[in-house]
């Protein structure tokens, strides 16, 4: 069976999950795009649905309880070093309760909430697109 995003187009999802004027984002420890800041998310199911998705995700990586998602933008990830190709649905939210922590630390070791001027560096492609759309949609 192939592997998604190495031996076929991978399917993802991603939630940019925003507090007065802040993006959560997580660094990330794996690949695709190790040592990166992003935004929560990871692949989806078969037979899941990609909104879905991006709130497992996010609730399984942040702690929080979802509310209230919207759709953002698409994303296309083609990383060639790391022979990895995911296309993913950006969703965002500012819809939630509890407090972000840190739930997977062999994956996420570290996580803040960053004003979309003062972002750490480096984002991953997908966190890029994401505050790509988050800037266009504030225009």
């Amino acid at each position: 069976m192939p592997i998604p995003g190495i031996d076929a187009p991978g399917l993802g999802c991603g939630l940019a999950i925003l507090r007065e004027g802040k993006l959560l984002l997580y660094r990330r420890l794996r690949a695709p795009e190790a040592g990166t800041w992003n935004i929560v998310g990871g692949k989806v199911d078969h037979m899941e649905r990609a909104v879905e998705a991006a709130r497992r995700e996010a609730e399984e990586e942040s702690g929080l309880a979802i509310g209230t998602i919207d759709f953002l933008c698409l994303s296309e990830q083609i990383i060639a070093e790391e022979r990895q190709h995911w296309l993913s649905l950006i969703y965002v939210c500012e819809d939630f309760s509890g407090e972000a922590r840190i739930v997977e630390p062999e994956k996420l070791p570290e996580f803040g909430w960053f004003p979309l001027d003062a972002l750490p560096a480096p984002l991953s492609r997908f966190a890029a697109d994401a505050v790509a759309a988050l800037r266009a949609r504030e225009a």
